[in-house]
């Protein structure tokens, strides 16, 4: 494995670990689950007060949830 590209830079090398890459791994995984549900509660509040189904919305949530769950299939069953 190679050495992070942030622990290369000396006046970061002392704050980057595992367990710093661990969090960042973890805050990213947690945002984009955020920005799905957001997404789906925004196409939900479009498509419930004022009758209309916004597409591009739709698409982007979509996008994130089906993203996510291909990548939990793909760490399932290769670990």
């Amino acid at each position: 494995m190679n050495t992070p590209v942030l622990a290369r830079i000396p006046f970061l090398r002392q704050f980057v670990d595992e367990r710093f890459l661990d969090h960042r791994r973890r805050a990213a995984a947690n945002a984009g689950i955020l920005g799905g549900v957001l997404a789906i509660l925004l196409w939900y509040y479009e498509f419930l007060f004022d009758h209309h189904w916004d597409w591009p919305l739709m698409t982007v949530a979509l996008v994130i949830v089906c993203t996510k769950m291909a990548l939990f299939a793909w760490y399932r069953f290769r670990d």
